[in-house]
């Protein structure tokens, strides 16, 4: 195939929890106010993203790998995947939090729901004061422990908590119980699935007046009861390099500080690569056509396209393959 940088249309989803700024700061098209996640490259049933630039416009993201396969997503990702995409890459604004949960990995979500499991990682774009996210828990307990405090309404007792700024990375691998807080803009990166067992969503209510479906017995053997010694991924950039954020076996994610232009070679890579600009903004060239990508955009690079070169002034620029 004749590759180049592919936009796909966003694929927007209300949410209870959702708000404006995907809207509002990224430009997403809507006029709903609750937006709470932007599908920027899905593969998950009934949700398959749809190409939007260039000669490959309206086709889906399906229709891709079916018709040039290795081509497309790398031999390797091919011969691992067959036709599924493995990655699902969304933006997420909460305006209030998300509800307490875990994701099954991928023997359980396999067995129950003929499902890759959903290890995932956010970063952090941008914040409200003082917001916060619940990532594992603050000490070590038994399943029995933890179910006695569901029970009392004591669950936050025992969750950890981390105040969060623009830049804070985490890695939430399958049981790990998780909630993103209100006042939270991010970038996921997770596995295609969209298997999620709710724990605790603070007696909310719908519009209608109903109480969202919780998946109590489901989780427990779900969830991952140890206590870790750090939730949060270190790391320190450097101007023009690829810096590792999360590398685990379902994807890989680098952070590029671009500061000028910085010419990328993937001739060695058999893999598709994803940009996720995820602050400022920057050019990026491939056969003497030169594309803006903005805060808040994605863009996929097939296997084919073994060089680019970006440009900016300043941008901060997620690199996801695998």
């Amino acid at each position: 195939m004749k590759g180049y940088p592919i936009k796909f249309e966003p694929i927007l989803k209300e949410r209870i929890w959702g708000g404006e700024k995907l809207v509002s700061t990224f430009k997403k098209p809507s006029t709903k106010t609750n937006i709470g996640e932007s599908w920027e490259i899905s593969d998950v049933e009934g949700d398959i993203s749809v190409v939007s630039n260039g000669a490959l416009k309206g086709q889906s993201l399906r229709d891709l790998i079916s018709t040039y396969k290795g081509e497309f997503v790398g031999d390797k990702v091919y011969k691992q995947f067959g036709d599924a995409f493995p990655i699902l890459i969304k933006f997420i604004d909460a305006k209030t939090p998300l509800s307490i949960q875990v994701h099954p990995n991928n023997e359980l979500a396999k067995s129950r729901h003929n499902s890759f499991g959903k290890n995932e990682m956010w970063y952090i774009m941008d914040t409200d004061k003082d917001a916060e996210l619940t990532v594992g828990f603050n000490k070590a307990v038994s399943q029995e422990e933890y179910v006695e405090a569901l029970h009392k309404g004591k669950l936050l007792d025992i969750l950890n908590t981390e105040k969060i700024k623009a830049g804070d990375t985490f890695y939430i691998p399958t049981g790990r119980v998780h909630a993103i807080g209100a006042g939270a803009v991010l970038a996921e990166i997770q596995q295609t699935s969209d298997i999620t067992y709710r724990i605790y969503d603070y007696e909310r209510v719908d519009a209608s007046g109903n109480q969202r479906e919780l998946h109590t017995e489901q989780a427990l053997e779900a969830i991952d009861y140890q206590l870790y010694d750090n939730y949060k991924t270190d790391y320190a950039v450097e101007a023009n390099q690829s810096t590792k954020l999360v590398h685990s076996p379902y994807f890989k994610t680098d952070i590029i500080q671009l500061r000028g232009v910085l010419e990328k070679d993937y001739r060695a890579l058999d893999s598709f690569v994803i940009y996720m600009c995820v602050e400022g903004e920057f050019e990026i060239a491939h056969d003497n056509e030169v594309m803006p990508v903005n805060t808040g955009e994605t863009i996929l690079l097939p296997a084919t396209v073994e060089a680019v070169k970006l440009q900016s002034r300043s941008a901060r620029i997620l690199e996801v393959y695998l």
